[in-house]
């Protein structure tokens, strides 16, 4: 649940507050922690007529940088693994939020720029991250640090005639003390980063004079993170996606993506030296239905196939992966 405030009836433009909270329980424990916590607790003010944006509190910068949802809309699932090498380099997400400060400069109405210091996950993952502050309202944890993220873009917001297009590229620099993966016995080492690229483009627009959001889109994502520090080091993503796409539907959206990640070439050998079977990457594909069921109300379905579903490891009777999932947003 999340609550915004408009603060606009005191005198302040575009001011916010924005306060969340989450509980998630899992009967499959390796999907765990539970937890009771917050979700956010944010505000948000704009500045010189909209030129700079400021949002800060305990944040979810999954939301805030590369754009991890499809066609930006927070109730369309994307089933990439996206989010995994984004964990790992630190960065707060739904059931782990950080304090954080972020600004955004409009250069105008179509490029960006977007910066945060950001309190980082710990480092040694989101479980762990979950186990030691359940309720988000920690401060740190142990051997986190501080994450430096940085993303330019160019986005342009669909009109008649005038496909939509978003372009981003970003860094993250985090200095929290992480486990070499080569040599796990020696000291901790500080310092990871975090590097992506992203592309998303309107390729048909089916109602340009009624609404021109409805069509057809592609995209794809690209990461990488040092393989020394990361069990995830790279991340590719293909995905086309339609907006409205049925005259009798024109809010539904439907997904197809496909993904690959690439496991750590320095944990991947440190597995062969102890013996285990190994897996070098991962490949999947997604399909998702997102219907508009009602004002505010979103209901998705998704198939995904995953081959080799295991991290690095896995046993002879490691097979494929098929999940199902099913979810309702609600927006009110």
């Amino acid at each position: 649940m999340i609550v915004t405030y408009d603060l606009s009836r005191f005198g302040i433009p575009d001011g916010q507050i924005i306060v969340g909270a989450q509980q998630q329980y899992w009967t499959w424990k390796p999907g765990g922690p539970d937890r009771v916590g917050i979700n956010t607790i944010g505000y948000y003010q704009t500045f010189f007529d909209g030129k700079l944006e400021l949002k800060m509190g305990y944040l979810r910068n999954i939301n805030e940088f590369v754009g991890t949802v499809v066609g930006g809309n927070a109730a369309v699932n994307v089933f990439g693994a996206s989010s995994h090498i984004l964990y790992q380099a630190g960065m707060s997400n739904n059931a782990a939020p950080t304090p954080a400060f972020n600004l955004k400069y409009n250069f105008d109405d179509r490029f960006y720029n977007r910066i945060s210091v950001q309190r980082s996950l710990s480092p040694d993952g989101q479980f762990a991250q979950i186990r030691e502050n359940p309720t988000g309202l920690n401060w740190s944890t142990t051997n986190a640090g501080v994450l430096l993220l940085d993303e330019a873009g160019y986005k342009n917001k669909a009109a008649p005639g005038l496909p939509e297009t978003w372009l981003r590229a970003g860094a993250g620099f985090n200095n929290s003390s992480y486990t070499d993966l080569q040599d796990p016995k020696q000291p901790r080492a500080d310092g990871n980063s975090i590097y992506y690229a992203a592309a998303d483009r309107q390729l048909w627009q089916s109602d340009v004079l009624g609404s021109p959001t409805r069509g057809i889109y592609a995209g794809f994502s690209v990461m990488y993170a040092p393989p020394d520090s990361n069990r995830v080091s790279k991340y590719f993503e293909l995905r086309l996606y339609a907006k409205g796409l049925f005259d009798s539907r024109p809010s539904d959206q439907i997904a197809i993506v496909a993904t690959n990640t690439a496991w750590s070439n320095v944990a991947v050998e440190a597995a062969v030296a102890k013996g285990h079977l190994v897996h070098r990457d991962s490949t999947a594909l997604s399909a998702t239905y997102t219907a508009h069921l009602s004002s505010g109300v979103y209901s998705s379905l998704g198939l995904t196939y995953v081959n080799n579903p295991t991290s690095i490891t896995y046993t002879p009777r490691t097979g494929h992966a098929l999940n199902v999932l099913v979810s309702t947003s609600i927006f009110f």
